[in-house]
């Protein structure tokens, strides 16, 4: 049925998506002026440094006695268009680039991010995103820049797939993918960490990244007969695919890349559409060593990225040895 089916679920996830971009949109434009403003005055306040702190002082309490019902004008926020002036010196930049994010945005960027590429990135996959700000600051905190963007990534998604799907599926890889909304468990198998990921499937979205849609879990296919169980089945709209994710506890091993090699041609010969492009798979394990990965890829017939996982960082030895135990613990509240 069209209900059930991935692009349909996929199409509502994009016009939601884009319902909220067109309100981020508007909203952006709204503060662009603004931006150009409070970089203006930034300048002017770069300008006379010489004048000291009072100036600054001085400053805000003049604007807030010729305009008191205009907020912005605080001693801090005076403080920030400096800085924000002195970090973007061109004005084309900042109102072909900053001005396209809100304020709060530009600040959040400036506070946590130190190196200017990586300042640049941040500001243009927001806008591309339209992230907000708390999800800004959660994929700073993650190390987002350096997981996606100069990551070293192993697939054969260039030599499997045409040119634009295979850059962007390279773009949507990270690695590791961080999933910190899981608790850690020694015991834990992979079942567990499936588990966890679709109790909170909206922050397992946001580590993927946009134009995913949830499809389900432990995905059934019947396959001559004999049944399989897909582990985390999507669709991306933005790749126009289903995309398949296998999960492993341990290290990788090349077995691991034929299964999901097999899953890969059931999904395009049971589920995939004409209009769809070829299915993607993604395997995260622990950890991966990358040379075993690349040569277990080169001759599969399908596209597969694999990636490591991050969950709930375990305590460093040393510190975990200082802290009571679950057991000290219920025995003191006894």
């Amino acid at each position: 049925m069209l209900m059930n089916s991935g692009e349909y679920l996929a199409t509502i996830d994009q016009i939601k998506q884009e319902i909220q971009a067109a309100q981020y949109r508007a909203a952006v434009h709204v503060n662009a002026d603004l931006i150009l403003l409070y970089h203006s005055i930034g300048c002017v306040i770069n300008q006379h440094k010489t004048w000291g702190n009072k100036f600054i002082d001085n400053l805000a309490a003049d604007i807030r006695l010729a305009f008191p019902n205009s907020t912005g004008y605080s001693v801090r926020n005076l403080k920030y268009m400096a800085k924000f002036a002195q970090a973007y010196p061109d004005r084309e930049f900042v109102q072909t680039v900053s001005a396209q994010i809100p304020w709060s945005h530009n600040i959040a960027i400036l506070d946590k991010v130190k190196d200017s590429d990586q300042r640049i990135w941040y500001i243009r996959k927001t806008a591309e995103n339209g992230w907000s700000h708390n999800m800004l600051i959660h994929q700073i905190e993650s190390g987002l820049y350096q997981r996606q963007a100069v990551a070293e990534k192993v697939s054969n998604f260039e030599s499997r797939l045409p040119s634009p799907q295979s850059e962007l599926a390279v773009q949507t890889m990270k690695n590791p993918y961080v999933f910190d909304f899981i608790p850690f468990r020694e015991d834990m198998v992979e079942r567990d960490i499936e588990r966890a990921l679709v109790q909170d499937v909206t922050k397992l979205l946001l580590e993927l990244g946009t134009g995913f849609a949830f499809l389900g879990n432990q995905y059934h296919i019947n396959v001559g007969g004999d049944d399989f169980y897909i582990d985390l089945l999507f669709y991306n709209l933005n790749l126009r695919c289903y995309v398949v994710i296998e999960l492993k506890t341990g290290e990788f091993k090349p077995e691991y890349a034929g299964q999901l090699n097999f899953y890969l041609s059931a999904v395009d010969g049971l589920i995939k559409q004409e209009q769809d492009n070829p299915t993607i798979g993604l395997l995260l394990c622990k950890s991966k060593n990358n040379l075993v990965a690349e040569y277990s890829l080169k001759d599969m017939s399908k596209p597969i990225g694999v990636s490591e996982y991050r969950i709930t960082s375990s305590l460093p030895a040393e510190l975990e040895k200082q802290l009571p135990s679950v057991e000290d613990i219920q025995k003191r509240i006894k």
